[in-house]
């Protein structure tokens, strides 16, 4: 039997439950507003289930297994094997646990959830289609609305198929580790898998059509990172485009092609696609609300991220760059004390970054060059972690931290990080910018001796000529 449309309503509707929806619906929820969430797929969005996490716990047994078999000049020595079969269900585990969290957070804080695909009706009503043959529907009237729909993976230059073409998420579910993989970008994406797969036992061939690894970064970051894979053999092809691929008898041949229109052929067992990601805006019928999108797909909205409907709000990946996690939650919690009529925004300037690579990567606030097109007169302070006692005895020399600061205020306007543990650190220099802090505030707190925060102190330090464990410059 096919259960008919029925119609209910909500004060707030919230599309979509990752790491921007349920984090909105739950605060919104703790501020007494009748809040319902939909999600069409599981609760805690693409970080939870296909993303961050799932990323970070491949990455975390890569290192063990890398570590542990690299270490005979610690006196240490031992050949590894990976059980990719059980190292998946771990993550998988690890998975559960979070997204069960999720689910019941939510109900425990008076969430309404419904399960099924949203697509919007009128600027006040929304239809949600059940999964599921003979689940029916039903309609729900709102009064606001917060649209937290997140991304895909970009399908370029290939489209998907699952099993020679794969992204980021077929990465995360494969049961065996390939001999051969080629990756298509070096951005973040690419660069996180390319140097985990590598740990784990694949010859990886990475293909980018600019001229850099991690292109986003300043060339003294990316070449750090890129030095690191290069170690772990993984080989870079800068100024290639990823232009066909064939099946044949023992893999598959994928051919690229440069500005000269040169081709060159690879064999590989599987091509993983990591050149960015795509908002999810074109399933929910958004003209229907009077919603357009910009020409990238993404939803315009302010500094309370409400979008040019008054009473709708776009949240997350969907809102644009930076699309990080991290962003959307705390959209999330504007978005709903807004609703909630609370004096709420958001100021980017103190949002960090993260790049899990190997060393990390973390960055904050300004660079040197954006603070003087700012019209700032900066003062940079570097520490290198091969002067950290700590950097030192984990056997991670390479990197450094960088504060950048106001000349004549010494407020901390920005940091760079490529270390170990980078993705911690950057906390303390967001934390600064955030309160308005000076130099003389992080160089005169008593930093934990030994650790890797000591760099941090010390890169201020050197910003104000006062650096023990580094030359001044």
């Amino acid at each position: 039997m096919v259960v008919g449309d029925i119609s209910t309503g909500t004060d707030l509707l919230v599309v979509g439950a990752g790491p921007g929806g349920y984090v909105a619906a739950i605060r919104a929820a703790q501020q007494g507003i009748d809040t319902t969430l939909v999600e069409k797929d599981a609760y805690g969005g693409t970080c939870l289930n296909e993303g961050c996490i799932p990323s970070k716990a491949y990455i975390t047994a890569a290192d063990r297994a890398h570590t542990a078999g690299e270490s005979e000049e610690m006196g240490i020595h031992a050949d590894p094997a990976v059980d990719m079969a059980r190292l998946k269900g771990w993550k998988d585990e690890v998975v559960g646990q979070l997204t069960g969290g999720v689910e019941k957070l939510c109900k425990a804080n008076g969430v309404n959830l419904v399960e099924g695909r949203a697509e919007f009706a009128s600027e006040n009503k929304v239809r949600v289609a059940h999964q599921g043959e003979g689940q029916g529907s039903e309609s729900l009237e709102f009064e606001h609305a917060i649209i937290a729909t997140g991304s895909r993976p970009t399908a370029v230059p290939f489209d998907f198929d699952g099993e020679h073409v794969i992204s980021s998420t077929g990465a995360l579910a494969m049961d065996e580790v390939p001999d051969r993989m080629l990756v298509v970008g070096a951005g973040y994406i690419g660069m996180e898998l390319s140097t985990t797969f590598a740990k784990l036992g694949a010859d990886v061939t990475v293909v980018e059509m600019l001229d850099s690894a991690l292109p986003a970064y300043e060339d003294d970051i990316s070449r750090v990172v890129r030095k690191r894979a290069e170690e772990l053999g993984v080989e870079f092809r800068f100024g290639e485009a990823a232009d066909a691929w064939t099946e044949t008898p023992t893999g598959l041949r994928v051919t690229t092609v440069d500005e000269d229109e040169n081709q060159t052929e690879f064999a590989a067992d599987v091509v993983l696609q990591a050149v960015g990601r795509e908002p999810v805006t074109d399933t929910m019928n958004l003209e229907a609300l009077g919603i357009e999108t910009d020409d990238n797909g993404f939803i315009p909205t302010d500094d309370q991220c409400r979008t040019a409907v008054d009473h709708v709000f776009a949240i997350g990946d969907v809102a644009g760059e930076p699309m990080l996690a991290h962003k959307a939650s705390k959209e999330g919690e504007v978005a709903a004390d807004v609703v909630a009529g609370e004096p709420a925004g958001l100021d980017y300037q103190a949002m960090p970054a993260a790049v899990f690579t190997d060393p990390e990567v973390a960055t904050v606030g300004m660079t040197a060059d954006e603070a003087t097109e700012a019209g700032f007169e900066p003062v940079v302070g570097k520490m290198p972690m091969n002067a950290s006692g700590r950097a030192l005895t984990l056997n991670e020399p390479e990197g450094f931290v960088r504060v950048v600061a106001d000349g004549e205020s010494e407020f901390v306007l920005g940091a760079q990080i490529v270390a170990p543990e980078a993705s911690e650190l950057i906390a303390e220099f967001a934390l600064a910018i955030e309160m308005g802090a000076r130099l003389e505030d992080v160089a005169s707190t008593v930093h934990t001796h030994p650790t890797l925060a000591e760099a941090s102190m010390e890169a201020v330090m050197n910003a104000r000529g006062e650096a023990i464990h580094t030359l001044n410059r």
